[in-house]
């Protein structure tokens, strides 16, 4: 409880305000503070349950008889049970008890049907204004019309900002802080990068989510992609190995079932031709990954200097390694020939200097390499 009263006063200073301590209580008794503190989060996760068991029951009527009024209902619950859950954000992380605690809360359908793989965005804009700034498809043959799991595979700008739209600030905050984005990482050395602080808003929102307008390092996207693919536990990078291999003993952090939705997809982007990264798609080693091709700043905007990424897991099936690759301010080459991995024949030069045709390509070699040292092909 310590441990979680401390991060709760780091994340928000709205509880300075909400509890009104006096400058003799806040440095009295300090079996008195924790209790106050747990007593505040015990009715706040009170209010939480409460209005997701009253959720549950109107879906559960929902189901067994549909009508426009049951669908109502269902509506106006799930609207009622997002305040008490999105209040209790704050007690959460840092805690091992609250976390498993929560982990078991996430079944209850607070998240459910905001977004799944198959929603659709209708009628999706050719650009967007934000402030003075345009965000824009990278591709302008991408439909209109995708559904999650389309938008995903085409690297959609537009549809990501959507994605991000629906599922608003404080649950896209949540999610990067969960899976180690957003702060600075644990590791055994000290040398390591730090994200930069940045105020959320309408355009933060946008830009961060289709990967612009944010910080993070090789490592914590590491991080966050084994967690997103081993099936939502908690990993701590190190440089030591850990035989521990029972997940049942570790943290959930993201719910059952995602790893299953995501992973898939992420076979996709290597091996449909609409993904972008076709060029990995190794023999063998099932990869799957996603491609991140992000412009760099400058004052005032951004330059034509690239950071080109693509982050690979491997087999996808059952994955054991998770890869990164990232080329800071890459070049393109007219002699350099692409070997076709999705179907036959060859390429001669770079078309685009994109993560798909850079990153990609590099990763591909590398997992040529070093797949027969791990011996994962065929696995």
């Amino acid at each position: 409880m310590k441990k979680l009263i401390k991060s709760s006063t780091l994340i928000t200073c709205t509880l300075c305000s909400s509890f009104m301590l006096s400058s003799n209580y806040a440095f009295g008794n300090k079996v008195d503070v924790v209790k106050n503190y747990a007593d505040i989060a015990q009715a706040k996760f009170e209010d939480s349950l409460i209005t997701a068991q009253k959720l549950q029951d109107r879906v559960n009527i929902l189901i067994k008889d549909p009508s426009e009024s049951s669908l109502s209902a269902a509506k106006k619950a799930w609207l009622a049970s997002r305040n008490p859950y999105q209040q209790t954000e704050v007690y959460r992380f840092g805690n091992a008890i609250v976390d498993d605690w929560e982990g078991k809360v996430n079944a209850w359908p607070l998240d459910e049907g905001l977004i799944e793989t198959d929603t659709e965005f209708l009628n999706l804009e050719e650009k967007l204004k934000c402030g003075k700034s345009t965000i824009a498809e990278y591709d302008n043959k991408i439909p209109s019309d995708l559904t999650v799991e389309q938008i995903l595979i085409r690297s959609g700008n537009i549809g990501s900002v959507r994605i991000g739209q629906k599922l608003e600030i404080i649950k896209l905050k949540a999610f990067l802080e969960k899976i180690g984005i957003l702060s600075k990482i644990n590791f055994d050395i000290e040398e390591v990068g730090e994200p930069i602080p940045f105020k959320w808003g309408k355009c933060k929102l946008a830009t961060v989510s289709f990967g612009h307008g944010i910080t993070t390092t090789p490592l914590q996207l590491a991080k966050a992609y084994a967690i997103i693919s081993n099936g939502g536990f908690a990993v701590e990078p190190s440089l030591i190995k850990n035989e521990l291999k029972n997940y049942q003993k570790k943290k959930r952090i993201i719910k059952a079932g995602i790893s299953e939705k995501i992973n898939p997809i992420l076979r996709k982007i290597v091996t449909t031709k609409e993904g972008t990264a076709g060029l990995v798609n190794i023999e063998g080693y099932e990869v799957g990954g996603k491609t991140g091709t992000a412009q760099k700043t400058i004052v005032g905007g951004y330059s034509k200097a690239k950071v080109n990424t693509f982050a690979g897991i491997f087999p996808a099936s059952n994955p054991k390694y998770v890869l990164i690759v990232l080329l800071d301010e890459p070049k393109t080459s007219s002699d350099y020939v692409y070997e076709y991995k999705n179907k036959k024949g060859s390429y001669k030069g770079t078309p685009f200097n994109t993560a798909g045709w850079t990153s990609v390509e590099v990763a591909g070699k590398i997992i040529e390499k070093i797949g027969p040292i791990l011996a994962t092909k065929h696995m």
